[in-house]
Order: structure tokens, then C-alpha cells, then sequence
């Protein structure tokens, strides 16, 4: 397992928290939707704010069902229903039982067995399924221009319910959990596989490290080549889709990764220059000389090279047709740059970031402009 897959798997496993999520409600369902009733499997973590704020804003009447832990005054307005995704821990999905909704959003599931027993259990009260999965549900090394028919990751030991170390079983774990909701559901589960989920109230901090660094100004170093690609996709609009798809009920599988049309590495950083300190500095730094640093990582970017050439090339030509919708990457950059300023006013601690310290920076752009002169 790479570095970069690495640090995307652990932080998409571990995102949980979120406050106020500041979303742009004014977007309006195309055509007139019945109320849909809509129950989201967690609710509190990053996503499913984002996608309970867009469903109430639509008229949708949304339940949340979670252990009541994290977040408990989190929508105060919304029905919730406590109890564990195990349902052999406690009460289980006791509280789900006899429910009747039109559509079930899966955003907490991380082990097959609890996906395929709340599928089970509301597959005769839903007309619909939808399972947050991930592009790591994908065999490594990913193919350049991948569909969602590329081949699956898969486990030894399919019973296994940990994530292993460094994560190891986190995507195998993701592909058994789609196929536990689609064998509960057949012909009413839609498989959503998002790349690196972004914007306002990140809690992993990977995307926020750029704009704020930028915003810090000075020299800055930057990995990688500005023809590299990436692939993000703003929460905001992730959610959107989620809620469109309920009102369409449309199901299947589909790669949530953005932008509409290929995004260059050196135009998303051309952003964060525009939203920051117009001082910043950046210094480009080879793949190929990164390569060889020890103990520095760099949030988002990827090597366009080996087994990580083509983890930003996921194609979302199915999900664009089915509906999604992407801002400018330069909004969200903007925004998200908004809202980390407010933390410490809005809640204490949500200000990380995924970053390599000021140190290991310094060095590293020492490191390469020593490299460079030995060159010539």
C-alpha cells in the first residue's frame, strides 16, 4: 500500500465530527418532489450533515439512527432513533424495526455484516439503499480512466472485522459491504464510491491544509508536477447528488470523484494561491524526489507515476449522467478557507490539519534545491 492511499484510507475510515455546516441551501429541486422519507445511517459525522441539511431544505422528512453519542443536540429538529449498527451489541437496530421509508442513506457502514443485516432488516419497509462505499473498494493498482466495472478489492479472510494494519482491509471491507446491501436489496441498492470528500468542516483536515498554508504565505513546497491530476468533490455537492438521487430513485453504482472535466494539479494549487496570501511561494518538488524523502507526506496529492498513476483518473461519466453537479473548485477553496477561521469561535480542536510540519518543510525545500545544483 502506498503512502497516499495509505493516508486517504485512514482518513476516510476515521472522519467523524462537524458542527454548523454554513451550506448553501438556495439550490432547489429542479421539479416539484413529493416529500420523501429518508433515514441516514449515522448523521453526524461529515457527509450526513451536509446531506440532512439539503433534504429538509428540499421539504424531505429525514430520521437519524446512531448510538446518540457523538453530537446528541446535532439537528434537534430531526427524529432520531438510537441504537448500535451491531446488531448484537445492545439494542441493535431494535429501534428500526416496523420503519417505513423511502430511502436509506448508509454512511456508517464499515463491516459487511452490520451492512447486510440493516439492509435485511428495512429491505421490506425501503424502496431504496443507498451505500457510501469508496474508490479504495477498488483492487490496487487502480487503472488510469477507470469505470465502475474495474475489478474489486478483495479479502482473504472475508470474515475479518477490523481494519488491519494501516488499514489493509479497509477496501475489502468496502467492496463486501456494497455486495451485502445489494444481496439484501437487489434492484434497489445504489453504490456510491466518492474519492476525497472536501470543503467546509473537513474534520480530517487534508484538503483545509492547502488553502490555509497558502493563506500563510512564503515559500511553500508543493509535491509533484502541475500536470498531475486530482480528483475531489465538494461535500456540499456530494450530498446534493445523494438527496437527487432519492427524489430520482435511481439506483446502480457510480464513482463520486470530480470535477466534471480532468483537474490539473497546478490549476487547483493556482487556486489556493487565489484564495490565500498573494505572497505564497510555491517550490514544485519532482514525484521522483519525493519518492525518496522518509517521514513527510502531503495531503490529497498522488504520485502520477507507479502503483498511484492512476488514483486520481477515476471516470464519473455514470454519476455526471445521473445527476452531479460540481461548483467551481475555486469556491470551495475559498470557502473552506472561510470556515476554518472560525473554529475557535465555533468549536475548539476542529482547526487540525493534515500537514507536514514547518520543519520538514524547510528541509525538504532545502534538500531539493541542494539536489537541484548538484545536477548542474
Amino acid at each position: 500500500m502506498t503512502v497516499s492511499r495509505r493516508e486517504f484510507i485512514q482518513w476516510s475510515a476515521a472522519a467523524t465530527t462537524l458542527a454548523a455546516t454554513g451550506l448553501d441551501l438556495s439550490a432547489a429541486p429542479a421539479a416539484k418532489v413529493a416529500p420523501k422519507r429518508i433515514l441516514i445511517l449515522g448523521g453526524t459525522g461529515f457527509l450526513g450533515p451536509a446531506t440532512i441539511e439539503i433534504a429538509q431544505a428540499h421539504g424531505h422528512h429525514v430520521t437519524m439512527f446512531n448510538r446518540g453519542k457523538t453530537r446528541p443536540d446535532l439537528f434537534p429538529g430531526v427524529e432520531k432513533l438510537h441504537g448500535d449498527r451491531d446488531p448484537k451489541k445492545g439494542e441493535g437496530l431494535k429501534a428500526l424495526e416496523g420503519g417505513k421509508w423511502d430511502a436509506v442513506i448508509d454512511n456508517s457502514g464499515y463491516y459487511p455484516r452490520m451492512v447486510g443485516a440493516s439492509a435485511a432488516l428495512v429491505a421490506p419497509h425501503a424502496k431504496q439503499y443507498l451505500y457510501i462505499s469508496s474508490i479504495s473498494a477498488y483492487k490496487e493498482p487502480n487503472p488510469e480512466n477507470g469505470n465502475e466495472d474495474a475489478p474489486l478489492a478483495t479479502l482473504a479472510d472475508p470474515s475479518v472485522e477490523e481494519m488491519g494494519k494501516e488499514y489493509q482491509n479497509y477496501g475489502g471491507l468496502k467492496a463486501l459491504c456494497e455486495q451485502a446491501a445489494q444481496k439484501a436489496m437487489p434492484g434497489h441498492a445504489t453504490i456510491i464510491r466518492p474519492g476525497y470528500i472536501v470543503g467546509p468542516d473537513d474534520p480530517t483536515g487534508r484538503f483545509t491544509y492547502w488553502p490555509v498554508r497558502f493563506d500563510k504565505g512564503g515559500e511553500l513546497a508543493v509535491p509533484g508536477a502541475p500536470s498531475d491530476p486530482v480528483e475531489i468533490i465538494d461535500v456540499r455537492d456530494l450530498a446534493a447528488w445523494l438527496v437527487h438521487l432519492v427524489e430520482q430513485g435511481t439506483t446502480g453504482v457510480f464513482n463520486a470523484c470530480g470535477p466534471d472535466k480532468r483537474l490539473a494539479w497546478g490549476s487547483l494549487v493556482a487556486d489556493f494561491q487565489k484564495a490565500g496570501n498573494p505572497n505564497a511561494k510555491p517550490i514544485w518538488i519532482p514525484a521522483e524526489f519525493m519518492a525518496k524523502q522518509e517521514g513527510i507526506e502531503f495531503p490529497i496529492w498522488a504520485p502520477y507515476l507507479g502503483e498511484t498513476k492512476g488514483f486520481h483518473t477515476w471516470s464519473n461519466a455514470r454519476a455526471v449522467k445521473a445527476g452531479l453537479k460540481f461548483r467551481p473548485a475555486l469556491d470551495t477553496v475559498k470557502d473552506t478557507l472561510s470556515w476554518y477561521k472560525t473554529q475557535e469561535k465555533i468549536e475548539k480542536g476542529r482547526n487540525k490539519l493534515a500537514a507536514p510540519t514547518a520543519e520538514q518543510e524547510t528541509k525538504l525545500i532545502a534538500a531539493w534545491r541542494e539536489a537541484s545544483k548538484a545536477k548542474g
